[in-house]
């Protein structure tokens, strides 16, 4: 099973060991452990409580759930997939999800995680996610898409608003997080990462030897919630 054949920068693994081992080298930035993993999500999500637009859920709110066959046959791959990253040294973080905040301060680049973006961490790391139920998030290869603070009318703007010494003009762009955003090409095809999937993506950190891999969070459905395991 292989939906990713033609994204030459996606590298297919088949298994949790190969995910976190692999190198990125050359134009790819991005790993996908495919999976369709067996069990009732739905069942989880509609008898977890959204406390707000974002809700962590814990080990123990899993456990308390009275659950049937294909309810707990799903909740016990979320609670590996959570001890094999904690395991690893990650903190996995489980979220019940309605929406994310819209960041309406910057009408010229939104810095919100629905903008494509790339993650910046000053360690050596990646990002790992999983969608359970619900949509999914999606990625784009690099030479599809334009770093915002790159395209002329946008700096233009920036410069503007910024209102301060020429020389400082890099660093206020990095400390408002401007030069993580990218606008899709005309021409852009972005690639759905799918349920089940458990993915690791490059990120912007000093040690990092490919570009980081942009993506975005996608517009969720109508009245469904989004269970996310990320980190």
């Amino acid at each position: 099973m292989n939906t990713y054949p033609q994204h030459h920068h996606i590298g297919i693994v088949s298994s949790f060991a190969e995910l976190v081992n692999t190198k990125f080298q050359g134009n790819i930035n991005a790993l996908c452990w495919e999976r369709n993993p067996e069990g009732d999500f739905q069942e989880i999500v509609s008898k977890l409580t959204l406390k707000e637009n974002i809700t962590e859920i814990s080990i123990d709110d899993l456990l308390a759930l009275d659950l049937s066959e294909k309810g707990n046959a799903a909740r016990e791959i979320i609670m590996q997939d959570i001890q094999l990253l904690a395991d690893f040294g990650a903190a996995p973080s489980l979220n019940l999800l309605k929406k994310y905040e819209r960041d309406d301060d910057f009408d010229i680049i939104p810095t919100d995680v629905y903008s494509f973006h790339a993650d910046r961490s000053p360690i050596e790391t990646s990002t790992f996610l999983c969608t359970y139920y619900g949509a999914a998030s999606e990625l784009i290869p690099n030479d599809q898409c334009t770093q915002k603070i790159l395209i002329p009318e946008i700096r233009d703007a920036l410069r503007k608003l910024h209102d301060g010494p020429n020389e400082e003009f890099e660093t206020f762009l990095k400390d408002n997080y401007f030069d993580l955003h990218y606008a899709a090409n005309a021409d852009a095809k972005p690639v759905n990462l799918g349920k089940g999937n458990l993915w690791r993506l490059a990120v912007d950190h000093p040690a990092q030897s490919v570009l980081p891999c942009i993506h975005r969070a996608p517009k969720e459905n109508e009245g469904e919630c989004r269970l996310l395991l990320i980190c």
